[in-house]
């Protein structure tokens, strides 16, 4: 029997961040504490204290395709999640496996140079992802189209809205199709009208049998888009399944048990 192939595997992957709150420590103070038994013990414990897993033991199979959506609390771990399956982080236990080419859309704009204008950061964000320069002179009427910003193209991105910026770079990071997207809260981008823009791009993606992980804090935007949902609570999965279930007990979950059954089942 053949075995199947995911676009995304994790194995075990946990993430431990040191919330460092001893940063005022130095080599001599080091040296000083190593004398004493008593003091190694102490810093020992205070590092072990300081340690906090964002993620734990999660396990992932995702097939080529698949929409995944994340839920969960601020400080679940969906983005901490989404940085290590795009290669941003290197997980502190586990295995990740990502096949295909990967377009990270988590923070948007964060290459470019606000000194410089909305064309030369085309240009520039543009060749940070790959893209060579004649590829972007063909396309640059349409990164420019999609973004409507014809009026500050050579205005430096300091002197943008925070939702100009980031039109700009979904614009430049949606310009080709990806195999993996990995998304986190971008369909807020810009006004109502660029929103459904950026959400009718989105679909178009995904009916291209583009795999996707999306994080969102609008349930709906998850319905409307996922056919899978995780659910994630204090770095761990709490459960996964059907969008609209698993949705639903998130829901109820928060709510206290009064969201409508008949309507979110």
């Amino acid at each position: 029997m053949k075995k199947e192939k995911y676009m995304i595997e994790l194995d075990n992957v946990s993430m431990m961040f040191n919330l460092d709150i001893d940063k005022g420590f130095s080599l001599k103070q080091w040296f000083v504490d190593s004398l004493s038994i008593k003091k190694l013990k102490e810093r020992k414990k205070i590092k072990k204290e300081n340690q906090f897993w964002a993620l734990k033991d999660i396990n992932l199979k995702v097939k080529k395709g698949e929409v995944i959506g994340l839920i969960g609390p601020n400080g679940a771990g969906k983005s901490t999640l989404l940085k290590i399956v795009a290669g941003v982080m290197k997980p502190t236990n586990g295995t990740v496996k990502v096949r295909g080419t990967v377009c990270p859309m988590i923070e948007l704009g964060a290459g470019f140079d606000m000194d410089l204008t909305a064309r030369e950061n085309v240009y520039l964000n543009g060749a940070v992802m790959g893209y060579n320069r004649d590829f972007i002179e063909k396309r640059f009427k349409e990164i420019i189209d999609f973004a409507e910003l014809w009026d500050f193209i050579d205005v430096p991105l300091k002197n943008f809205s925070s939702g100009m910026v980031a039109r700009l770079a979904f614009s430049i990071a949606t310009l080709v199709d990806p195999e993996v997207l990995i998304v986190d809260e971008i369909l807020s981008v810009g006004d109502i009208a660029f929103q459904e823009k950026s959400k009718a791009k989105m679909m178009e993606m995904i009916n291209g049998g583009t795999t996707v992980l999306f994080v969102s804090h609008s349930i709906d935007s998850i319905r409307d888009l996922c056919n899978r949902a995780i659910w994630l609570n204090k770095g761990r999965i709490v459960n996964v399944g059907s969008t609209n279930s698993i949705c639903h007990k998130y829901l109820n979950s928060v709510s206290g048990g009064i969201v409508n059954e008949k309507k979110h089942k």
